[in-house]
């Protein structure tokens, strides 16, 4: 995943200063603990020394094992002492432990040169704030999606939508090469779900990249006329899940199809997941575009046909 390089370091600084403060944080319980009980000072000055002459005894070289051994019994006693003595004035035996918001990666957002999951969630999410849509997540989930709007075979629709994208966003890892055509008037849940399906598919670790598709576009003409480099096109078709929102409000042009094309089959050919949403029609889908990216959409992607009245105006009308 190609993340945008100020989005990286402004995420990393925050990694840095998360592990800088949990230090402090453990030293400063520390010291009002060596302040409280004079005896846990001491006793932690011993179990230093004991892991200095471990380390000096390990470069001395020569038959040190035993000697190793002994020393390491005699640290692990003074532990057990020092969690007693912990525990005999009201604490945890780990309470000056630096404790990390990530115990797998320690705060470094990596294990070993592996990005750990933390960070590539964290990378997604400040992706997401700075496209505008941090604040859909939030609200926008499979609990707070509601049938209340529709009635009748529309709600059996609209159900079976929803079960449909939360069973295939809960099962990502192993559905990743599935499409969906999410296809409907406007103000029926289609933004709705999309949003609540992007927060699934983080939550399982996995990179996803939520934009419109004139987002997209203008994203790719920023490459083109030299304004970004490449990994601003990347992103678009690296990510795990690609989401793509209001396709058929651009402006359509030779440069637009072609870029949608290439986003298309690039993510089809390397089978990574895709979501479109569209309020047009399959005739003016086909319309709209050649018949090498209608052929796929309605060839490679799932179909979903949203259906009912627009949510919005209904909430404006008192339902």
């Amino acid at each position: 995943m190609a993340y945008n390089p100020e989005t990286v370091a402004r995420v990393r600084a925050q990694y840095e200063d998360r592990r800088r403060l949990a230090v402090e944080e453990a030293e400063r319980r520390k010291f009002l603990l060596h302040t409280e009980i004079p005896a846990l000072a001491e006793m932690d000055r011993e179990i230093a020394s004991v892991g200095v002459r471990v380390f000096r005894r390990a470069l001395e070289g020569g038959d040190v094992e035993s000697d190793v051994q002994r020393m390491k019994e005699e640290h692990n006693a003074l532990r057990a002492k020092r969690a007693a003595l912990l525990h005999a004035h009201g604490y945890s035996a780990d309470y000056t432990d630096i404790h990390y918001n990530c115990p797998e990666c320690g705060d470094t957002g990596f294990l070993g040169t592996q990005m750990c999951t933390c960070m590539r969630r964290e990378l997604t999410l400040a992706s997401y704030e700075d496209s505008g849509i941090g604040h859909l997540m939030q609200t926008q989930s499979f609990s707070t999606f509601s049938l209340e709007y529709y009635s009748g075979q529309e709600k059996e629709t609209m159900a079976m939508n929803a079960r449909t994208l939360c069973d295939f966003s809960r099962d990502f890892a192993r559905r990743r090469e599935e499409n969906f055509l999410l296809m409907g008037a406007t103000g029926l849940g289609k933004t709705h779900l999309s949003t609540a399906v992007a927060r699934q598919v983080i939550d399982g670790g996995f990179d996803v990249v939520y934009d419109t598709a004139q987002g997209m576009f203008s994203a790719f003409e920023a490459v083109r006329f030299g304004r970004e480099t490449n990994a601003n096109e990347e992103r678009y078709l690296q990510c795990d899940l690609l989401i793509l929102d209001d396709l058929g409000t651009e402006m359509t042009n030779n440069f637009t199809l072609s870029c949608l094309y290439s986003v298309i089959n690039t993510r089809l050919s390397q089978r990574r997941s895709t979501i479109v949403s569209t309020n047009l029609s399959g005739v003016e889908l086909r319309q709209r575009y050649a018949d090498r990216i209608t052929s796929r959409l309605f060839g490679e992607f799932r179909i979903l046909q949203f259906a009912g009245r627009d949510i919005r105006a209904q909430k404006l009308a008192g339902k």
